[in-house]
């Protein structure tokens, strides 16, 4: 499973409350991917699917 962040993010946090273990803030305040999507791949698919401008990409 391969992971983004896109363009898009506006920074609400949803994807970082619902899978810390994955994704993160970066050095400008953008969720980003920190960890191994492949270690709880449901929990990135239901962050995917929450996030409010669909800015996570998941293939």
């Amino acid at each position: 499973m391969t992971v983004t962040v896109n363009d898009d993010c506006i920074s609400c946090g949803l994807c970082i409350n619902m899978c810390p273990e994955v994704f993160d803030y970066n050095a400008d305040g953008i969720s980003c991917v920190t960890g191994d999507p492949n270690n709880c791949t449901e929990l990135v698919q239901e962050a995917a699917a929450a996030c409010p401008v669909n800015a996570i990409e998941v293939e």
